[in-house]
């Protein structure tokens, strides 16, 4: 449970909403905690923890969002496509090596493969565990950089036809990544900035750690510090980090909350494509995905979310569209079986009161 001796803070939004956020929190151990919703732009933030605040409030600290940046990456692809500088369809090896010889099932993968899980790939390269197991713990990516999983790719052999099965996959997304930035000439990292960051006004949000102290530490389950995340050449499978309050921006502008309301038309035009269902998978196609989210039923209407998940840090993202409500999370602690941060985020985006 959270420690509620470690002065806990509430960012008044509604009573009602402060006092769900509060109650939320005391089911969740971490030695930092920020829960965060936004109801048609009027923010509520509640942050807590085991470990005695520092300087920094802790919703103003940058988080590591592990997989939870898949979106920031989907909406950059969608954004390239309404521009006309790329199309869903293209085939990634043609546009990363253009007439490298690659295996047949290499070469029908598009970048909706890449985005969608649906390309093939392992979850990551075969040749990425030697490598990282001897650090598993404390820098597994590090050691494996872009021009490595580029050729990892590129010497893919898939076990499936691209497109006939689901399989979530770090290798496909960054390889995605890598594709957007060698049809565009632009470093991924600039990409980026330039399509998403800068025109949401997303200022705290960035690929690598920022100045000494702005950063959140990320723990093990025994509350051990753990370093900050290198993502080597995965970037855009999970390199991002963002202060809670950047995160509800990000939410905000895909509910369409007057904060967060796009005027460039290729933006809003990306927004909408985000958030529309493009496939389903698993037992009677239980499981439905947008071009970025996971997307659940409810009796209130459909919830878009992603989760993602550090060494040491948790983030969870959710809104349901048409509603103006968003949910962002952050914690600091590893993830664990027993481990309840994702199901309290979860709940918030499904709470009606």
């Amino acid at each position: 449970m959270t420690d509620t001796t470690a002065a806990p803070v509430t960012v008044p939004g509604t009573p009602a909403t402060a006092r769900l956020l509060a109650e939320a929190a005391r089911a969740v151990d971490a030695p930092d905690l920020v829960l965060a919703v936004s109801r048609n732009g009027v923010r509520t933030v509640h942050s807590g923890g085991s470990a005695e605040p520092g300087p920094v409030p802790r919703e103003l600290m940058a988080y590591e969002l592990g997989s939870a940046s898949k979106p920031y990456a989907g909406l950059l692809l969608a954004r390239l496509v309404a521009q006309g500088r790329v199309r869903y369809e293209d085939r990634a090896a043609d546009l990363l090596a253009p007439g490298f010889p690659v295996h047949p099932a290499v070469r029908r993968i598009t970048l909706r493969h890449l985005l969608t899980h649906t390309s093939g790939l392992p979850g990551l390269p075969a040749d990425f565990y030697p490598q990282a197991v001897p650090r598993w713990s404390t820098d597994p990516y590090g050691g494996y950089p872009a021009d490595r999983v580029v050729r990892a790719f590129l010497r893919a052999r898939p076990r499936h036809r691209p497109g006939t099965r689901w399989h979530y996959s770090n290798f496909a997304v960054s390889v995605l990544g890598h594709t957007l930035a060698a049809a565009t000439g632009t470093p991924w990292e600039v990409l980026l900035h330039q399509q998403v960051l800068a025109p949401l006004g997303l200022d705290a949000t960035r690929v690598r750690p920022g100045p000494d102290g702005t950063d959140a530490v990320g723990h093990r389950r025994d509350g051990t510090p753990v370093p900050a995340l290198d993502t080597g050449g995965f970037t855009a499978a999970g390199a991002v980090r963002a202060t809670p309050l950047d995160l509800l921006t990000f939410l905000e502008a895909h509910t369409g909350s007057a904060a967060g309301s796009p005027t460039d038309s290729s933006l809003a035009a990306a927004l909408t494509e985000v958030t529309r269902p493009v496939l389903r998978r698993g037992l009677r196609h239980a499981h439905t995905h947008t071009l970025t989210w996971f997307q659940h039923p409810t009796p209130y209407g459909p919830v878009l979310f992603h989760a993602g998940a550090t060494l040491g840090q948790q983030a969870f993202l959710g809104f349901r569209p048409g509603t103006g409500l968003a949910v962002a999370a952050t914690a600091t602690r590893r993830v664990h079986r027993a481990d309840t941060f994702v199901a309290t985020a979860y709940g918030l985006l499904t709470d009606t009161r």
